[in-house]
Formats: structure tokens, sequence, C-alpha cells
């Protein structure tokens, strides 16, 4: 608000260059932001490995910040792939780190391979698809090599992709590193096609047959990712977005938006008492 800044107020200059690597920065016409492009960072580096550890991407048990920072620093991995060329002596060799831990890590990378492929395609890192969209993607696509072939045209057909997200899984896969960073992971054996989806609960008495639901907020009893798999088992389909075709939003604590344009939409709200209540007498 003009009126409201200091008289010695200056405009704010944007960074033209990565504090860490040097490079020169990129903005997207109406982002708020400014980004690094250049995938040799080593913040881009250690933010890529930590965002693939992650619970709700590849689940890697004791792949923290700390053994990153110095997996970055070493030289030992330069990218997601190299995690599965690694082996426990040199890991042991990092602070903190003794024969035992290093073993039990290179275990849980190597557990990870069987992760479902909605994990590996959120744990890529592609910008504007969370987890719920990875998810659809991997739904509908079922492997790795017929999402990246995929058009703009075939992926706004998904649910909760609009032109922006589409735009941004082809810009992904156009670039020939990243296809060459799937074609490793594929060959160190992880799950690039999706698994023969479970037979849903086919009763119509379960509250969840054919409904749309959104989750939102925190719950306490399940994490998001678990409730919404819940859900999918007794029939209903999980999405991301609250809109005219949603059934019902599930509400947790700081629920936000989607609550208000639930109410505003009309659309049926749950609380998480309701919730447990329904899967308790649907299980």
């Amino acid at each position: 608000i003009p009126e409201l800044r200091p008289a010695n107020a200056t405009p704010f200059q944007f960074p033209t260059r990565c504090p860490v690597c040097e490079s020169v920065l990129h903005r997207d016409e109406g982002d708020a932001i400014v980004r690094c492009d250049n995938a040799a960072c080593p913040a881009q580096v250690r933010g890529r490995l930590i965002h693939w550890g992650s619970r709700g991407a590849m689940d890697i048990d004791g792949l923290g910040e700390a053994i990153v920072d110095q997996l970055v620093e070493r030289g030992l991995a330069t990218n997601i792939a190299d995690l599965y060329d690694l082996t426990w002596e040199p890991i042991s060799t990092l602070d903190r780190m003794a024969e035992k831990s290093a073993r039990n890590l290179v275990t849980a990378i190597e557990k990870s391979k069987q992760r479902p492929l909605s994990a590996l395609i959120f744990g890529l890192g592609i910008r504007n698809v969370g987890a719920t969209t990875a998810r659809s993607l991997a739904e509908l696509f079922r492997s790795v090599e017929t999402l990246m072939a995929a058009t703009e045209d075939d992926l706004v057909a998904v649910t909760d992709i609009g032109p922006t997200v589409a735009r941004s899984i082809v810009d992904y896969f156009g670039v020939p590193e990243n296809r060459e960073l799937v074609a490793r992971l594929a060959a160190h054996g992880l799950l690039t096609e999706e698994a023969a989806p479970a037979e849903p609960n086919p009763s119509a008495s379960t509250p969840f047959a054919g409904k749309t639901v959104v989750l939102t907020g925190a719950l306490t009893q399940y994490s998001r990712d678990d409730a919404g798999e819940i859900i999918r088992r007794l029939g209903g389909k999980v999405t991301g977005s609250v809109s005219k075709n949603t059934d019902v939003v599930i509400v947790g604590a700081d629920a936000g938006s989607k609550r208000t344009k639930a109410e505003q939409l009309g659309v049926e709200i749950w609380d998480e008492a309701r919730f447990l209540r329904e899967i308790d007498g649907a299980t």
C-alpha cells in the first residue's frame, strides 16, 4: 500500500544471480519469485534429494538433511539416480554414520524401488505437480513412458490439471537430461509402471461409493495420503480441488480456502469425527 510506506523506502531489487552457484536467475512472467535453473547447482541438487527421500515421495528413512548435505558436498550424489549407485562403504565415512547406519540407509534406498508410480512422479519434483496430481497422472497414464509422450491436450483432460500444470509436465520431459534421469531410475529397477488397481469395495452402501471427495486441512488420526487410500478403497475418488462436481469435503484443522469454496458451492462438509464414524461403519 503506497501511502503506508516510509518516506525513505526504496524499491526492492530482485537478485540477478544465484547466491550459491552464481548462475543467472530466471523469473517467469507473472511470478513473484526468481529461480535458479542450473540443474548442477548444489542448492538445487540438495533440494531435489531431500524431496525425493520425503515421506510423500520415496520415503527413504535416514536420508535427512545432514546426510544429503554431505552427499552433495563430497560429490557422492549429483542427482537422485546417483542414490541407487551408493554402497555402504562411502556412506560410512560421513559424519555420524557408522557401518550399521550406512547399511540401513542403503537398505532404505533399495526398499524405495518398490514405491508406486505416483510416488516416483511426485518425487521427480516437476513444478506444480503435487502428490494428488501425481496420483491422478499415474492412474490415467499407467507408466512414465506414456506420461512422457503425453501432449498438453492429453494432460488437460486429467481431472485437476490445467494449462499451467500441463505445460510444466511437457517442459520437464522435454529436457533430455530429465528423460535420461528417468531411464536411469528404470534401469535401477524402480517401478515406472502402475500396478493393476485394487478392486474397490463394490458395495453401494459404502459412504464413498461413486463419490468425489476432497481432503483439506490437517487430520489427527490419519495423514491425508492414508485417508485418501481409505476413501479409494471404499469406492470413492479423491481430487485436489473443490468444484461443483465435488460430493464431500472432509476438513481438518486450518482447512482454509477449500472449505470456504465448499460452503459457497453448497458442497457437503464433514469434520474428522464424521469421517471416522463413516469409515468405522464401513470397515
